[in-house]
């Protein structure tokens, strides 16, 4: 066993065993698969929308600096300040940059897996600033010091008793085990976050060139208060969120919240167009209203291109997501994502992890999928998974990034014609 690995597999192995695990994704696998076949069944242009999002995702990543120029124009046309990242380490001092010109003490964030990918929160708290994530799983698991175990669900580990542990441990006071209380406990607790926030912090699901509008799918409210009620709101997004229109945009919504939370649609779907603005004065045009003033929009590449350019993964671009793979996933149903994780989650995740985050990072995600293809039978865009870990996987083996076993394995089909090590006796 590779020494790289053998931490690795122990901590899979340690997961496989957790007991509160098993239930937390017992619980999830059901409620998910009844909500989603419930959705589906009432869209009956679904196939529709998710071919036609396919053809926008393969159009929009083939022309992604001509849409990524045409998001800056836009943007800066309507008051807005555009910064394209190379790099995670970019990205992270240009947003640190931005609050401390802000004098930024308290910051309020709507889930992001783009700020999870360049450690965004971990950098501003070293600069001595509180940051605080405002979606229900992601304070959760900040409370709890704990990465995302889901790309939509980020707290789907964790029972509801667990959940009431952890709060009754912050607040000091024993709570029942019910979702309603807790969730009443999250909201008072939050609300006056997002009063006395200097800043607001987001990702984005979606973002049109053709006006540079932001979407930001959700049913909480938290990213609405996050971009609204702070005087700056900066969105941070990874470059292949971009689409051509509006309209491209709205379908991409309609394809991934029936695949992400079992929906027609969300509850909120917040399109931001610039900062806040009134002409009610004499048509005089004046940014900061009752909302942000100021709207700072900071596009990262960091291995994007990449990706894109090489023709074995760049379908990984056209991911939208929706998180269906992993909650379709035989392998995560049975370690979660905690463990089968860098920063993304899964056997998509594993590529993503290539490019964003380097070789020797992607190695474990890779070697845990079993290419057995539900992955890409519930992907609303049809992403060839499996295909791509092969091929992932022939790059680690010339690297040198393959457990030990893999290789005895391969020894063995090649010398003995057999992956046990088996020899069959002579006959006599």
């Amino acid at each position: 066993m590779s020494s790289w690995f053998d931490s690795y597999r122990e901590a899979l192995t340690k997961e496989m065993e957790n007991e509160v695990l098993k239930v937390a994704l017992e619980r999830f696998s059901r409620t998910y698969w009844n909500n989603r076949n419930t959705a589906l069944r009432r869209l009956p242009y679904y196939n529709y929308y998710r071919k036609r999002v396919k053809e926008i995702k393969t159009w929009s990543i083939a022309h992604i600096n001509e849409l990524i120029k045409m998001v800056k124009e836009n943007l800066e046309a309507l008051g807005g300040t555009f910064y394209l990242a190379n790099t995670a380490k970019d990205a992270v001092e240009y947003v640190a940059k931005v609050c401390s010109e802000h004098n930024a003490k308290l910051i309020v964030k709507s889930k992001s897996m783009v700020t999870e990918e360049i450690s965004l929160n971990d950098a501003l708290i070293g600069r001595g600033m509180e940051v605080v994530e405002t979606d229900l799983g992601e304070w959760i698991i900040q409370l709890r010091s704990e990465k995302p175990s889901h790309i939509i669900y980020p707290a789907i580990h964790l029972t509801r008793e667990e959940v009431a542990k952890t709060f009754s441990k912050v607040l000091g006071r024993e709570l029942p085990s019910d979702p309603p209380i807790l969730v009443k406990v999250a909201r008072e607790k939050l609300r006056e976050k997002f009063i006395n926030a200097d800043v607001g912090i987001s990702g984005a699901n979606v973002i049109a060139a053709d006006t540079s509008t932001i979407f930001i799918i959700e049913n909480e409210g938290n990213a609405r208060f996050s971009t609204n009620a702070p005087p700056v709101h900066i969105c941070v997004s990874g470059i292949e969120k971009i689409v051509p229109t509006v309209e491209d945009a709205l379908l991409v919504a309609r394809v991934v919240t029936p695949n992400a939370t079992g929906q027609l649609m969300p509850v909120y779907i917040s399109l931001i167009t610039g900062p806040s603005r009134t002409a009610d004065i004499e048509l005089k045009l004046t940014l900061g209203v009752h909302g942000p003033k100021e709207l700072y929009l900071v596009l990262i590449d960091n291995g994007r291109s990449k990706m894109i350019n090489d023709p074995d993964f760049r379908e990984a671009a056209y991911c939208v997501k929706c998180g269906a793979c992993l909650s379709d996933c035989p392998v995560y149903r049975e370690v979660g994502g905690i463990v089968w994780s860098y920063k993304y989650i899964g056997g998509i995740g594993a590529i993503w992890t290539y490019f964003t985050h380097g070789l020797d990072k992607a190695a474990p995600l890779a070697f845990t999928c079993t290419t057995c293809g539900r992955c890409k039978a519930i992907c609303p865009l049809e992403i060839d998974t499996p295909s791509m870990i092969t091929k992932l996987r022939e790059r680690l083996l010339k690297a040198g990034l393959v457990p030990q076993e893999a290789l005895t394995t391969i020894n063995n089909i090649k010398t003995i014609g057999n992956p046990f090590g088996i020899t069959s006796p002579k006959p006599t």
